[in-house]
């Protein structure tokens, strides 16, 4: 009702211009455009039922209707209507799902994780992918070579080129060249458990992890470089998770509610003040203003001035939520322990009336 309240209260003070200097006029024009606008663009989250209690892992969506949800236990959720209904799939395996990507419409991976308990063999790898070529309607599995038996990876990403990395513990990094057919262990320049990435093209790339770990490469992984942080922060962040504008400008958020911003690609960073002390799992930037991250405790937070202030939006729920996603700049998906989804619409600013 305060919201109906003072839009009506602009609309009426619109028509009051006309007895005001032509100055004046337009900038009190200006700041109750502005106040609209921001009443009527307040970011709003709802919690959504799906009837799973899995731990849901990771989220993408390839447009504004089609999209996918994996967690535990082979939980594969998919949606043609934009998170309306989610139908369960099958994903060809019981494992966990760490993560999902896709590279098109027709063209997705798995991350997967074997319970420790039920290897058959002793030999058996923890770790490896499931791949579909017909948009996620059967799924192959895809062994990585050389792996080592106990590591785990925690996410992958792949470019449209065909080109992909997947990386996880003990700083392993794994590419592909030909969209997962085949994969080549990349040299690290870390033993830290790496949580967190984003590739901009088939080059440029950065990875973050345990330990205060930023790496980033220009050549596609084959050489790494570990970037500069200040020495207060050294070991002390758990950095989860990245996300650039470009191939200079990104953010990269982690444990404590920290959250670092760089101008210069990775090579030096700057500390920003989150408001939170929770900590932070994942974050994803529109542009360079507009940007948002989650975290432990339902923890959802807005920036849109480039990350200077930060405001918590509210979800209605307590669970941690582990990722999220944007398809475009007015829908949004969080997911989460507990089988948790929350979604953002944002309500377009009504025009001014005379």
């Amino acid at each position: 009702m305060n919201s109906i309240h003072r839009i009506k209260t602009t609309s009426f003070s619109c028509s009051c211009l006309l007895h005001l200097p032509l100055s004046c006029a337009c900038l009190l024009l200006l700041l109750l455009t502005t106040s609209v606008q921001t009443i009527a663009q307040t970011p709003a989250w709802a919690k959504q039922s799906l009837g799973t209690m899995a731990w849901l892992h990771g989220v993408f969506f390839l447009d504004q209707n089609r999209g996918w949800i994996v967690g535990s236990k082979g939980t594969l959720l998919a949606t043609s209507d934009g998170g309306t209904t989610w139908q369960q799939k099958g994903a060809g395996t019981t494992d966990v799902l760490r993560d999902i990507y896709f590279a098109d419409e027709k063209n997705g991976w798995l991350v997967c994780e074997r319970n420790v308990y039920e290897l058959k063999e002793k030999l058996e790898p923890r770790a490896y992918l499931m791949q579909t070529t017909d948009g996620g309607e059967h799924w192959k599995r895809i062994d990585i070579k050389g792996i080592d038996i106990d590591i785990v990876l925690l996410r992958a990403i792949f470019t449209r080129g065909g080109r992909g990395w997947a990386f996880g513990e003990a700083g392993s990094i794994f590419t592909t060249r030909d969209s997962g057919a085949n994969w080549d262990r990349l040299t690290s320049p870390t033993r830290h458990l790496l949580l967190g990435g984003i590739f901009v093209d088939d080059d440029r790339g950065w990875l973050v992890g345990a330990g205060a770990t930023i790496i980033q490469t220009a050549d596609g992984g084959d050489t790494w470089n570990v970037s500069k942080l200040p020495q207060a922060v050294q070991d002390a962040v758990r950095f989860s998770a990245a996300s650039f504008v470009d191939n200079r400008l990104g953010w990269a958020v982690g444990s404590g509610g920290a959250i670092y911003r760089t101008d210069n690609g990775g090579r030096t960073w700057q500390m920003q003040s989150s408001g939170v002390a929770t900590d932070l799992y994942d974050v994803k930037f529109l542009d360079a203003m507009e940007g948002w991250a989650v975290g432990a405790e339902g923890r959802v937070i807005y920036t849109n001035d480039g990350g200077l202030h930060w405001t918590t939006q509210q979800t209605g729920t307590p669970h941690p939520l582990e990722r999220i996603f944007f398809a475009g700049r007015t829908r949004g998906w969080a997911v989460g322990f507990g089988g948790t989804v929350v979604t953002y619409v944002r309500a377009e600013a009504p025009s001014l009336r005379q």
